[in-house]
């Protein structure tokens, strides 16, 4: 069974999304709940490994906008690395710009952002 999100227009293997939610939910809940009260947080955004997003404390267009690029660059990024050293893994990416520092930590199944404000 697939699901089609139409925002994005991808289709989800529908159990890929069941075994997720049955078991990151509660985790990436705590991690909410934390990253909430720290200073500066704009926004928190869990996704599946494919872009989906699964939780946010963002809008939607934001966070589907989120969810794509950093899918994207996390690809990139892990697929540039394993070139640099096969046996390495992309645990962390951290990017600054002038307004915002986005933190995204990939783990298999799924993704964590979090939009700061950079002052």
């Amino acid at each position: 069974i697939y699901v089609l999100f139409p925002l994005r227009g991808r289709t989800v293997s529908l159990l890929k999304v069941v075994v997720f939610l049955s078991s990151t939910m509660s985790e990436i809940e705590e991690v909410f709940k934390r990253l909430q009260t720290h200073k500066g947080t704009k926004g928190l955004i869990a996704a599946t490994s494919d872009g989906v997003p699964i939780r946010s404390t963002m809008e939607d267009g934001p966070t589907h906008t989120y969810c794509a690029l950093v899918q994207r660059l996390v690809s990139k990024c892990s697929q540039s690395l394993k070139e640099l050293d096969p046996t390495d893994d992309l645990t962390f990416l951290r990017i600054r710009t002038a307004k915002n520092e986005i933190m995204v930590a990939p783990e298999a199944n799924y993704f964590l952002i979090v939009v700061q404000d950079n002052s």
